[in-house]
């Protein structure tokens, strides 16, 4: 395990804490492969620190700081292990879980030590002079090894509000005993940012010590209390990608680096890296297999994407007049939502960015408002299906709706047996460059089964359908009549290996309105492919 560089100065750090503190999310559960390719990436956006886990603590954290040593050279990181203070009564040479420390080869170690008078004498069970004294004899120690060491100061901000005197000299003890950085931990997440700046501004003032962050998500100031934190003086932040954490999370890395780099103008990753963000912050959410937040700021998909018709009138003129930032520098795009709230620059926009040339017709553009507006008062909803979106503009330019197959008739049976399991079988009639095809297939539903059906008519014509693959299925019942009586609106997600995109069918019957949506997907995936249309 070694380290090429540092991605700056050690004035700042940005301090990871992904697969130790991010780990404890509900729902997420890391392999130790996963663990060493969220390393990379979060080495390839230019963090200073990983901290990769408790060695000594369970299997798998210690097998990963093995691995790590031999199978990965990090460009800007320093891999960071997790541990606690020495046992109360002990020396910290002979106690076990130091030296687990030590053998992980991590060059810096961060300790975790009380600082709430009242976990110590109830969790730790002994006596706050030894308790200063646990923190003081491992710092020395790990530091007479050759380590670097950070210490959190667990449940500080609530330690402080019940013993303000207590609180700092632990902080005064870790400093003197050689710990770097001092890191002021919201353990709890039920600081405010004002309250935060003015402990933090206390604690530098009192102790002379260099001071970090950890801020919990628990009142959803996370971030700004990271912020005010910095604000205060304090010069290490520790974050986690996309906020993952216990409860509901942690200072998320991505907004604070964004932040820090484009509205306090510091520079705390390597050239470039900031355009990376996005890539990042998705890539990480695939290994952890959660689905990345559309809402999240600067890296979601909806971060930069614009609905209201205002809006859009003001971004033809202006980006910036409704983006607090250019999108391309956190490596993400402006997108236009196309609903009834669409007005001519909404359509406008978005025909430029899908590459459909409206010229000057405003005459055009006007049919494609009032025809976007009549479909969504009819359930379509166009804001999450462009590809359906897109045909329907070009349908528009054309003057015909593009079409590679023209249907017949489709129909689907579900058959349910008496052992108690259901049969489902599709049978679909087209008409395809002149010839008409029946085919009949079986599936796991009766969607699946027209899915299946539609592709074994027409593969044969037309060999690209054969990447095409359903991702996603999403129905929903619209607001109106109610029950099996309602509207259905259904949502397709198909992808061909190099993208994906989704369509939208509405109908009252739900296998219908699945159909109008594997239509589109299907001709939508041949328009993609560059097959020119037959029908």
């Amino acid at each position: 395990m070694t380290t090429k560089a540092n991605a700056t100065d050690d004035s700042f750090h940005v301090f990871d804490t992904t697969l130790r503190d991010g780990a404890q999310r509900e729902g997420i559960n890391l392999t130790v492969a996963d663990k060493l390719t969220i390393a990379r990436h979060l080495d390839t956006f230019g963090v200073g620190y990983i901290e990769g886990g408790w060695p000594g603590a369970n299997p798998r954290d210690t097998e990963f700081f093995a691995r790590a040593q031999k199978e990965i050279t990090f460009e800007n990181a320093q891999l960071v292990a997790f541990g606690a203070t020495r046992r109360a009564g002990g020396s910290a040479a002979d106690d076990p879980q130091v030296k687990a420390l030590l053998n992980s080869g991590a060059p810096v170690i961060t300790l975790v030590a009380k600082s709430h008078d009242r976990h110590v004498e109830l969790a730790l069970r002994t006596t706050l002079e030894e308790n200063l004294e646990m923190v003081r004899d491992t710092v020395s120690h790990l530091r007479e090894q050759g380590r670097r060491v950070f210490v959190d100061c667990e449940h500080f901000f609530d330690g402080y509000r019940a013993n303000a005197a207590y609180a700092k000299s632990v902080v005064r003890t870790a400093h003197e005993a050689g710990a770097e950085v001092v890191i002021l931990c919201d353990t709890n997440g039920g600081m405010l940012p004002a309250q935060v700046q003015a402990v933090v501004s206390t604690v530098i003032a009192d102790t002379g010590a260099r001071l970090g962050i950890h801020a919990q998500d628990d009142t959803g100031c996370a971030v700004a209390n990271t912020l005010a934190a910095v604000d205060a003086g304090a010069t290490h932040v520790q974050c986690t990608a996309n906020g993952y954490g216990e409860r509901v999370g942690n200072a998320n890395l991505f907004p604070v680096v964004a932040a820090l780099e484009l509205k306090y103008g510091m520079k705390v990753l390597p050239e470039g890296a900031l355009a990376e963000m996005t890539r990042i912050s998705h890539a990480i959410a695939e290994v952890v297999n959660l689905t990345p937040s559309t809402h999240q700021p600067y890296v979601g998909v909806s971060a930069f994407a614009h609905k209201a018709g205002l809006h859009a009138s003001a971004i033809k003129v202006d980006p910036d007049l409704y983006q607090h930032i250019d999108p391309e520098l956190v490596g993400n795009t402006m997108r236009m939502l196309v609903s009834d709230m669409a007005g001519r620059a909404s359509i406008e926009l978005k025909g430029k960015e899908l590459g459909v040339d409206l010229g000057d017709d405003r005459a055009l553009v006007g049919r494609v408002v009032e025809r976007v507006k009549e479909r969504e008062l009819q359930g379509y909803t166009y804001e999450a299906a462009d590809a359906s979106f897109e045909l329907l503009l070009r349908g528009e330019v054309e003057g015909r709706a593009r079409r590679y197959f023209r249907t017949e008739s489709w129909r689907a049976i579900v058959e349910d047996r008496p052992d108690g399991t259901h049969a489902n079988e599709a049978t679909v009639k087209l008409w395809a460059k002149g010839e008409r095809i029946v085919a009949t297939a079986e599936g796991n539903g009766p969607v699946n089964a027209l899915d299946r059906a539609l592709r074994v008519a027409l593969e044969r014509i037309y060999p690209q359908l054969a990447k095409l693959e359903l991702i996603d299925y999403k129905v929903r019942i619209l607001e109106g009549r109610t029950g099996t009586e309602s509207t259905t609106r259904v949502l397709i997600t198909t992808g061909d290996g190099a993208g994906d995109w989704a369509t939208v069918g509405v109908a009252e019957n739900v296998i219908a309105a699945s159909w109008q949506a594997l239509e589109d997907a299907y001709t939508y995936g041949l328009l993609r492919a560059g097959v020119e249309p037959t029908e």
